[in-house]
């Protein structure tokens, strides 16, 4: 009887794993003619990597004599960097649509990879100005998204707020936008990972559980910047995993 119900649990398994390998190669289509009509450069760059990639490869082949050998590697290596293309000019659409919309960068933030902790929307105001809060190895991190005359306001009282829970743990207070001294949202992800590391992974869940009693004040902000970004997203995670 065991033996029976470990096989259909095996056979149940298996169909789950087929089933989500489908889901992923629709969400790739599906981003792919997404990203094809609003990038006209996308066919011609992945072409283009392809032909050249595996050119040179054969090329270099042939001045040894095992062009023929080599070939199969250098598609294999072409089409690696035609998806890796795909990717990122896919990334660069999903993060020009959410540029300057409400709650960018908040879903910028949920989307970062690595040991870090992300409370969005701990401070905010009713014009949908926000401070959203980053826990990790750099400390503290005050991410402000608004109109900058309120959200400096917004993140010096937020700031104060939270130095008295931390003490000496350092913190640091970012303002999106694309001006002087602000940091764009396309590179909030490169800012934050460029940080020094003051603390540890423990020292990290114990500042969590320190700042778990402030709670979040202000009005509650969107989700995420558009309903497809999801969906972009959702590609940009699977195409990395490949």
């Amino acid at each position: 009887m065991a033996g029976k119900q470990d096989k259909e649990a095996a056979k149940l398994a298996k169909k789950e794993k087929r089933a989500a390998s489908k889901a992923r190669r629709g969400q790739i289509f599906e981003a792919f003619k997404m990203q094809r009509k609003e990038d006209k450069a996308l066919i011609p760059w992945m072409a283009g990597s392809l032909l050249v990639i595996t050119g040179v490869v054969f090329g270099i082949g042939f001045i040894f004599d095992v062009h023929w050998v080599l070939l199969p590697l250098g598609i294999l290596l072409g089409a690696l960097a035609a998806v890796i293309i795909f990717g990122r000019r896919v990334q660069k659409t999903v993060y020009s649509k959410a540029d300057g919309q409400p709650g960018a960068a908040a879903w910028a933030l949920e989307n970062m990879r690595g040991r870090w902790k992300v409370t969005p929307t701990v401070a905010a105001t009713t014009q949908l100005d926000a401070v959203h809060r980053v826990l990790g190895g750099p400390g503290v991190v005050l991410v402000a998204e608004g109109a900058p005359h309120r959200v400096k306001s917004l993140l010096a009282q937020e700031k104060k707020r939270v130095a008295r829970l931390i003490g000496e743990t350092p913190i640091y207070n970012v303002i999106i936008g694309n001006e002087e001294q602000q940091v764009p949202l396309k590179k909030l992800q490169g800012y934050l990972m460029k940080l020094p590391r003051n603390l540890k992974p423990a020292q990290v869940d114990a500042l969590e559980a320190k700042l778990a009693a402030l709670g979040n004040r202000g009005a509650a902000m969107p989700k995420g910047p558009m309903p497809a970004g999801a969906k972009m997203r959702n590609v940009q995670r699977t195409i990395r995993r490949r």
